[in-house]
């Protein structure tokens, strides 16, 4: 069972509003003004997948600054999962900056379906993973529902591209101290996070946290999914990031990479599915 833990989709208005999106969001107008950056409805999703045989994929739209564009976002994503509700996992994003509006509109996702919030976009949208100010309240209301939280995050050191930002290693596990109990999931490979788990009390402190593997074939050498999962097998999960990349040519990517069968079975769904609670494909049992 192959499960994608990092995609996002548009509306057809919003991919038809591009050129006004550049200028209404500007971390948005960074990473889409070239005009190569893929932008993707439901149905382009659902067709990658079913190219290169992915059963499922958790989806999300993009981490707006703006509220109402988030709302329109998450209505468009709900409908996408209410229609393929085998093979899709909403998300909800919100900006975490607005307050109890924005506290408001999560407890609102959650109670329509969604499993979880994300990707929230710290740098784009105006706050700091490490600030509790911004993020207290929205974290005890998914540590309530228990269900996860995805968030972008940065490697600080390396070559630059559009959307890289400055939530590296250093917030990313503070935000971790300040929420135990909570499920986070770190985009990206957590920007580097996942190497300094060979540090007792740093695994520790992360046991609730989470990789994907959302653009790796433009940020590491492959060699990386073997050695995170060298020391953590049960924390990594598939993601694509699409449309950056078709489901086809990354996990044809994926596939020459060298790692032993049960890494591989993890890290394709299986850790993905205990976490979501999803049914196992051949049990029907849920999670663990």
């Amino acid at each position: 069972m192959i499960i994608d833990t990092h995609t996002h989709i548009f509306s057809p208005d919003m991919i038809a509003a591009r050129a006004n999106l550049l200028s209404r969001d500007r971390w948005f107008g960074w990473l889409y003004a070239n005009p190569r950056s893929a932008m993707a409805d439901v149905d382009a999703l659902i067709a990658s997948m079913d190219e290169a045989g992915v059963h499922c994929a958790v989806t999300f739209g993009f981490a707006w600054a703006d509220e109402g564009l988030c709302r329109e976002s998450n209505a468009y994503v709900l409908d996408a999962a209410r229609a393929y509700p085998r093979r899709l996992i909403p998300l909800a994003v919100v900006n975490p900056q607005a307050g109890r509006s924005a506290l408001a509109d999560a407890q609102r996702a959650l109670e329509d379906g969604f499993a979880g919030i994300g990707e929230l976009m710290p740098d784009g949208q105006g706050f700091a993973l490490d600030d509790r100010v911004v993020l207290d309240d929205l974290m005890a209301l998914t540590r309530h529902y228990g269900v996860p939280v995805i968030t972008h995050a940065d490697e600080l050191i390396g070559h630059d591209y559009p959307g890289k930002g400055t939530q590296g290693p250093h917030r990313t596990y503070r935000m971790a101290l300040n929420y135990p109990d909570n499920r986070l999931i770190l985009a990206h490979w957590g920007g580097g996070l996942p190497f300094y788990e060979l540090m007792p009390e740093v695994r520790e402190a992360l046991r609730n946290v989470y990789y994907d593997t959302a653009a790796s074939f433009y940020l590491y050498e492959p060699d990386v999914f073997r050695h995170v999962m060298a020391w953590a097998p049960e924390k990594v999960l598939l993601g694509t990031d699409f449309p950056l990349m078709s489901h086809r040519r990354f996990l044809r990517r994926l596939q020459k990479v060298d790692m032993e069968q049960e890494m591989r079975r993890r890290l394709m769904g299986d850790n993905a599915r205990v976490l979501f609670n999803l049914p196992d494909p051949d049990t029907g049992e849920r999670g663990a």
